[in-house]
């Protein structure tokens, strides 16, 4: 069962919602509320209201009336708003020794077996839930947690209180910590949950657009600096633009070898929260717009041995290592705004399909080999796609034989 859960109505509460301030319908024991769209239907307000409260699976499948597109279903998911419990369902629900598998809906498992033996599993929501995120949809993403219950539940951080020193007393085991630490909360979507509670604090937020304010006038002056000795411009912007790849190469390369090394974490509260502070912080709550993109202060050091890589490898001229590494910052500038973009904005159609496509691999199939080959093959994706290929934040990937196929 998913952490972050749709209510569940009665289905006598559903069918008073049938006016033009509030309509509600179903398909099945999914529950959409239609009120804004009521203007808009092509067919006129007065058909959803004739139907507000009821069923519309049978009339938006009739050929004579108007056999309805797939946008028209998937506008139908952008506004679901719950689940409804049918007869068959509650009654299979009354009959059995593990109620609790069944509702609230979506059941789990063992619930959606025992409804497919009573016959009841098609009026049930089939969402494929990950078991690493507890997430069955990118929609999961947007929804508030019940801070209370999850910690009741899952006996991990109380997301009211200093996280940090939570974490240090803690006592978590790795593989308990690391089970929590990858299953994302969402807090107040206008705040950040404190992570010191004390002076602190403020240095462990950074609004998006500090970024580009802070850093764009070092990296534009330290462009203007750099040609003064490179003789070409086409010479300069080859190596600006080298700096710029090498940065997407270090950037991965930190990922990979410094911020996902689950499997060799040491056993001990120093690691788990030296890991906690570093990124998992941001993997349990990935949709804190104040802790998105890295603070300034914490990227000087950062960006301190990247100038040394450049000027080692670049070591016999000042101007073109300085070029270099001007093109990286910049690099960096791009991938922690697109960061932000990605996680806190609603993005455009065709990318947020790309992503519901692409990239639930990492919940669907196995953590290795199908997903390296998936990295290899959108390597240029990398900077814009690289946080859905770690969190597992997407629709639920349904056909898996065709997502293999496409690694092959």
């Amino acid at each position: 069962m998913p952490s972050l859960t749709l209510p569940n109505y009665m289905a006598k509460e559903v069918g008073s919602h049938k006016t033009v301030e509030s309509c509600w319908v179903t398909i099945g024991s999914k529950v959409y509320d239609m009120t804004k769209f009521l203007g808009d239907h092509p067919g006129g307000e007065d058909l959803i209201l004739e139907y507000g409260g009821k069923d519309v699976g049978a009339i938006m499948k009739d050929e004579i009336s108007h056999n309805h597109s797939e946008s028209a279903y998937d506008y139908l998911e952008e506004n679901l708003i719950g689940f409804v419990a049918t007869d068959s369902v509650l009654k299979t629900a009354v009959e059995s020794d593990h109620p609790q598998d069944i509702l609230p809906l979506p059941p789990n498992e063992s619930g959606a077996h025992e409804l497919r033996i009573n016959g009841a599993a098609d009026q049930v929501p089939t969402q494929e839930v990950c078991p690493t995120t507890g997430m069955s949809s990118v929609e999961d993403m947007y929804k508030e947690t019940d801070i209370a219950e999850d910690y009741r539940t899952h006996k991990f951080l109380n997301l009211e209180e200093p996280l940090l020193m939570q974490v240090w007393n803690g006592g978590f085991s790795k593989d308990f910590y690391l089970a929590q630490v990858h299953r994302p909360r969402v807090y107040d979507r206008n705040k950040s949950p404190p992570l010191f509670g004390n002076f602190l604090e403020p240095l462990s937020k950074t609004a998006w657009y500090v970024v580009p304010i802070f850093w764009l006038p070092w990296v534009a002056y330290g462009s203007w600096l750099a040609h003064l000795g490179i003789p070409s411009l086409f010479q300069f912007i080859a190596y600006w633009l080298t700096g710029f790849a090498l940065w997407s190469l270090v950037e991965y390369g930190m990922h990979r070898g410094l911020f996902h090394v689950d499997k060799y974490l040491p056993d001990n509260r120093v690691a788990i929260t030296g890991h906690f502070l570093l990124h998992g912080i941001h993997h349990y709550i990935p949709m804190d717009k104040y802790r998105l993109v890295m603070p300034p202060a914490l990227f000087v050091v950062l960006a301190t041995p990247f100038y040394k890589l450049a000027h080692t490898v670049f070591y016999w001229d000042w101007h073109v290592a300085t070029a270099v590494y001007c093109g990286g910052i910049f690099g960096y500038i791009c991938y922690d705004c697109t960061h932000y973009f990605l996680h806190h904005k609603k993005y455009a159609l065709a990318l947020r399909y790309m992503t519901s496509f692409l990239l639930p691999a990492a919940q669907i199939l196995p953590h290795g080999a199908p997903l390296e080959g998936l990295r290899k093959r959108v390597w240029g994706y990398k900077q814009i796609l690289g946080l859905y290929l770690r969190h597992g934040a997407g629709d639920a990937f349904q056909n898996r034989e065709s997502f293999v196929n496409f690694l092959n």
